[in-house]
C-alpha cells in the first residue's frame, strides 16, 4: 500500500484511521481525502460530510407524556422548526411522528407522541398503550411533566411503565416560564425518576441544558437491532393499513393460527414477533396490523397506527408493503410506503387479494401502481393471497432481493470512473452562465446506500435524481432507497 505524501511531506489525510470513515477502508479514504485536497476542498468538511452520510441508524428519542403538557411544542424545539402540529386541544393527530434533530454536533431521531385517543378504557389506558409503542422503539426517553399541574396519577403510570422498560429517562418539567416554576419543578423529584429539568418548550428556556442531559442518556452510536448475530434471522416488518391482510399473512407464511383474524379492521392489538421458517431460513416477521379503530376515534385510531408502523420499522431490516389489490391506492398506503423510505429500510411491496381480481380491475391497478407509486418503482413486487397462500413463494426471493441491493457498496473508484462517464456524455445544465459540474464521489454508507458526491456549484434536484437513476441502472439497488448528499465547494482558488 503506497502512502500518499503532501507537499509538505506529511501523509494525505493525518490520522485518517483514528476516524469515522463510514464504509471507507483506511487506504481508500487516505486516496479519497489527497483527492479532495487536489480539488480544492476544506478536508474537515469532506471528512464532517462522510462521517454524516456514513452514520448508520441514528439512536432514538421518544418524548412522551400525557396530553396537552406540551410535547409537540418541545418536539418543535428539539427539531428547531414547526412540523409537529401544536393545537391547545388534546388529541390533534398529523401522519408523521418521526424527524431528525441534532444538538452539539450530535444528530438523533425523535419520535413525538403527541396524538392520544380518549376510548372506552379511559385516558390512563391509551396514554399507556401510546408511550408504551415509542418507548419499544427508544433507545432513552423524554418524560415530559407539566409542572405547573404536578404529578397526577396519569403521569405515575407512565412511570411505572419507564420502569419495567428500562430506558434511560430524562425528567422534563415542561411550562416552567420563570424562576417562581421552578419551585413547582423541584415538587417532581417524587416521581423518582431523578432530577427534573425546568424547561419552557414555548419560549425555549432550559432546552439546552435538558438536550446536554438527553445526549449522555443517548448512545453514542447505537447498537443495530438488527444483523448483530453472524447468521442471525433478519427482520421483517409487515406493514400496510388495517383490514389490508397483515395479520392473515403472516398465519399463511407461519403455516399455522398465530394471529387473531377478524374482519374487524384493527383486532391485533400489540406487535407480535413471529421465528417463522420459509424458504429454508428463519425470518423473524413483525406484525403491525393497525389498532382497534372505532367510528368516533378514527383519527386517535390511524395516529396509533402510525406511531406503532413507526416503531416497527424502527427495528426491522426489511419493510414488506401490504396493499389491498382489491381497493384504491389510498393516500394512507402512499404515507405508509413514504414511512418505509424516509427510514432507510429495503422495501417490498405485496399486493394482496390478487386472487379476488378481474380483468378491469388490473388494468386500472396498473395504472395506479404507475401515477401513485411512481417513487418507488425500484421496489420488487409480488402478487399474493394470504387467504389462499397463491404466491407465497415468491415472497422470499423479493425479500433477498431487496436485502442484497441495500446492502449493496460500490467501491469509490468505480464509482468515480462511472460518474466522470456520466458528467462528460450528461452535463449539468447551465444556470445563471455558469455550468455546476459534480468532481467525484464515495459512497460513504450501506443500510440504505448513501452517496455523497463533491461539486463545483449548486446540483438541481432533477440532475440528482437523474443520477440516482443511473446508479440504479449501473449498480442495481433494487429494493433500497438510495440517499445523495451534496457539497459543494467554497468559492477559492483550486489548491495545487
Amino acid at each position: 500500500m503506497n502512502d500518499h505524501i503532501q507537499p509538505d511531506g506529511s501523509d494525505a489525510y493525518e490520522g485518517a484511521h483514528e476516524h469515522d470513515h463510514g464504509a471507507l477502508g483506511d487506504a481508500e479514504f487516505a486516496e479519497f481525502m489527497e483527492l479532495a485536497a487536489e480539488e480544492g476542498f476544506d478536508l474537515e468538511d469532506v471528512e464532517g460530510a462522510i462521517e454524516a452520510a456514513g452514520h448508520g441508524p441514528l439512536p432514538v428519542l421518544a418524548v412522551v407524556g400525557r396530553p396537552n403538557v406540551g410535547k409537540s411544542t418541545l418536539v418543535n424545539r428539539i427539531i428547531g422548526r414547526r412540523e409537529a402540529v401544536v393545537e391547545d386541544k388534546p388529541g390533534v393527530t398529523r401522519d408523521r411522528v418521526t424527524y431528525e434533530a441534532e444538538w452539539a454536533g450530535r444528530r438523533f431521531k425523535v419520535v413525538d407522541t403527541g396524538g392520544w385517543e380518549q376510548d372506552v378504557l379511559g385516558i390512563d389506558a391509551s396514554v399507556a398503550a401510546q408511550a408504551e409503542y415509542a418507548i419499544e422503539a427508544a433507545d432513552a426517553v423524554v418524560f415530559v411533566v407539566d409542572a405547573k399541574v404536578g404529578a397526577t396519577d396519569t403521569d405515575e403510570a407512565v412511570v411505572r411503565l419507564l420502569r419495567k422498560a428500562g430506558k434511560p429517562v430524562v425528567l422534563c418539567a415542561n411550562k416552567v416560564d420563570g424562576p417562581s416554576g421552578e419551585a413547582d419543578a423541584a415538587y417532581l423529584w417524587s416521581l423518582g425518576l431523578g432530577e427534573p429539568h425546568p424547561v419552557s418548550a414555548l419560549h425555549g428556556r432550559g432546552t439546552g441544558d435538558m438536550l446536554d442531559q438527553v445526549l449522555e442518556a443517548l448512545p453514542e452510536a447505537p447498537a443495530q437491532t438488527f444483523g448483530t448475530a453472524v447468521g442471525g434471522p433478519r427482520r421483517i416488518a409487515l406493514i400496510g393499513r388495517p383490514n389490508v391482510g397483515k395479520s392473515s399473512l403472516l398465519n399463511k407464511v407461519a403455516g399455522e393460527e398465530r394471529v387473531v383474524v377478524n374482519e374487524l379492521a384493527g383486532t391485533t392489538r400489540d406487535p407480535v414477533d413471529e421465528m417463522i421458517e420459509l424458504g429454508g431460513k428463519t425470518w423473524k416477521f413483525v406484525d403491525t396490523a393497525g389498532i382497534r379503530k372505532r367510528v368516533h376515534l378514527q383519527q386517535g385510531a390511524d395516529y396509533y397506527a402510525s406511531l406503532r408502523t413507526a416503531a416497527a420499522v424502527e427495528k426491522a431490516e426489511v419493510a414488506v408493503v401490504l396493499i389491498d389489490a382489491a381497493e384504491s391506492i389510498s393516500v394512507q398506503d402512499q404515507r405508509i410506503v413514504t414511512m418505509a423510505v424516509e427510514a432507510g429500510r429495503a422495501i417490498v411491496l405485496a399486493y394482496n387479494k390478487w386472487d379476488t381480481l378481474d380483468e378491469e380491475r388490473r388494468y386500472y391497478l396498473e395504472r395506479e401502481i404507475e401515477t401513485e407509486l411512481g417513487q418507488v418503482v425500484w421496489a420488487p413486487r409480488v402478487n399474493v393471497s394470504a387467504r389462499t397462500g397463491r404466491h407465497m413463494e415468491k415472497l422470499v426471493p423479493a425479500i433477498e432481493t431487496a436485502l442484497e441491493g441495500w446492502e449493496t457498496r460500490v467501491p469509490t473508484g468505480r464509482l468515480n470512473a462511472f460518474l466522470g462517464e456520466l458528467v462528460a456524455a450528461h452535463p449539468h445544465p447551465v444556470r445563471g452562465g455558469k455550468q455546476p459540474r459534480i468532481l467525484f464521489g464515495t459512497q460513504a454508507g450501506t443500510k440504505p446506500p448513501r452517496f455523497v458526491l463533491f461539486a463545483s456549484g449548486f446540483i438541481e434536484a432533477g440532475y440528482r435524481r437523474f443520477i440516482e437513476r443511473r446508479l440504479r441502472e449501473e449498480f442495481g439497488f433494487e429494493g433500497t432507497p438510495i440517499h445523495i448528499s451534496v457539497r459543494v465547494r467554497e468559492k477559492r482558488g483550486k489548491k495545487k
